[in-house]
């Protein structure tokens, strides 16, 4: 029975293609819309997510901030014409003394800290023959620095201890600086002018997921182009006092450190040791502004809730076309049954039941929203497809979602199916057959 049935309502839908097509032309837009939406708004949430993933989940980050010019101190005046001033901010090596007794802090199961990496950041010169990078990112660091931030090497070493403590002049670059100054030159074992330091190439990083200031590095420059010196070889060639030359003025910053990452041992101690850090610093800092705290994991979490949002907006609102098809459909099938009001009459007066007559129009209103899901799900498909194919922009199509819209699609034809169905059953089959 239900075959027939289906064959039947198949076939009085061919009789009107047309109509058939623009009934489920709402369907049609309203799954694709949901699927194409969420896609875009998944593919958003995951590039947010592994931007901050980058800084690790169980990463605490401190960095130093550099306040704003009128906050500068110290003014030594010279005899030329230029103005001269001393401007000192940011994290110590006191700061990283007393962050490192959190690496004794027992949290029930031992140390609640694994390591914990200072970073101080240079700018200079970098140079080999004819190839230079004006305004190199240097950063000096400490081994522990490569598991903290998760730095794969692609070739040779990281830094590692004896380079500290002979204060050794070796330097690790990352591909884009490796490619920047030696092109297709195999930098292993070459010699690199930093400033006016000669320094050699002992490791090549993997080519690192860029990104801005929530991706992992210090400011917003690619990391690809850093290039790590030991920590120790940093501060005896290039000092702790900068010159920043602009027009009509000489001026000089000292940071003794730009930052300090702080690898926590399990993801649930985060907000603790995070805590702790703030009230530490806060004994050694009279102002809060010389430096921020940044917890990847509750950006994290932030980032997740704020998308989560977006997707249920983005739902709701390809939802409502969903809702306006389903309306359609509703229409058309009212004005279906005036129509055939005569064949109704016909086929109660012959015996056919009213439960058969509501599941003729049932299974039409069905075959209409399933076509429509189908078709949506193709279409919903290949629009992510080509906005990431054409214009470059992330996006991820999960089964999830594809379940979802179709099996709305197909619920709203039940719901909006049934009332013209039981319309009509419900009708007198004398009065339908004198219908004309």
């Amino acid at each position: 029975m239900w075959l027939a049935t289906f064959k039947l309502a198949v076939r009085n839908l061919l009789l009107h293609k047309l109509r058939s097509f623009l009934t489920v032309l709402g369907t049609i837009l309203g799954v694709a819309s949901v699927i194409a939406m969420l896609s875009v708004g998944e593919g958003s949430k995951k590039a947010a997510v592994d931007q901050i993933r980058q800084l690790g989940a169980t990463n605490v980050i401190v960095r130093s901030v550099k306040p704003g010019a009128n906050a500068q101190g110290g003014n030594n005046s010279s005899s030329s014409a230029e103005a001269s001033a001393v401007l000192t901010f940011g994290l110590k090596h006191e700061d990283l003394r007393v962050l490192e007794g959190l690496m004794h802090a027992d949290g029930g199961r031992g140390s609640i800290v694994k390591h914990i990496a200072p970073l101080s950041l240079f700018r200079k010169t970098a140079s080999h023959g004819r190839y230079r990078i004006e305004n190199a990112r240097i950063v000096g660091t400490v081994p522990e620095l490569q598991p903290v931030k998760n730095l794969q090497l692609d070739r040779g070493r990281f830094i590692d201890a004896s380079d500290l403590s002979d204060l050794a002049n070796v330097v690790v670059l990352s591909q884009g600086a490796a490619r920047s100054l030696f092109g297709f030159e195999d930098p292993l074992g070459q010699p690199v002018l930093l400033g006016d330091g000669a320094f050699r190439v002992v490791g090549i990083l993997r080519q690192q997921a860029s990104g801005n200031e929530a991706a992992g590095q210090i400011g917003s420059d690619d990391l690809n182009e850093d290039v790590y010196v030991p920590i120790t070889a940093a501060r005896s060639r290039f000092g702790e006092l900068q010159r920043i030359v602009s027009a009509g003025s000489r001026t000089y910053e000292r940071n003794q450190l730009s930052e300090i990452a702080i690898a926590v041992e399990a993801e649930e101690m985060v907000p603790q040791v995070a805590e702790m850090v703030r009230k530490l610093l806060s004994t050694k800092h009279k102002i809060d502004n010389e430096y921020e705290v940044v917890v990847p994991l509750e950006l994290l979490q932030q980032a997740e809730h704020e998308k989560r949002i977006w997707n249920i907006v983005l739902g709701s609102i390809a939802g409502i076309s969903l809702l306006v098809g389903g309306i359609g459909i509703m229409n058309i099938m009212l004005a279906t049954v005036t129509e055939r009001t005569r064949e109704i009459g016909i086929r109660r007066a012959i015996g056919a039941k009213r439960g058969d007559i509501t599941r003729q129009f049932l299974v039409e209103t069905v075959v209409l929203s399933t076509t429509g899901g189908l078709i949506g799900i193709f279409l919903g498909v290949s629009i992510p497809w080509a906005v990431t194919h054409f214009v470059g922009i992330p996006t991820i199509t999960s089964t999830w979602s594809i379940i979802v819209a179709f099996g709305i699609s197909v619920l709203t034809g039940v719901i909006f199916g049934v009332y013209p169905a039981q319309k009509a059953a419900r009708m007198n089959p004398i009065e339908a057959l004198r219908h004309q």
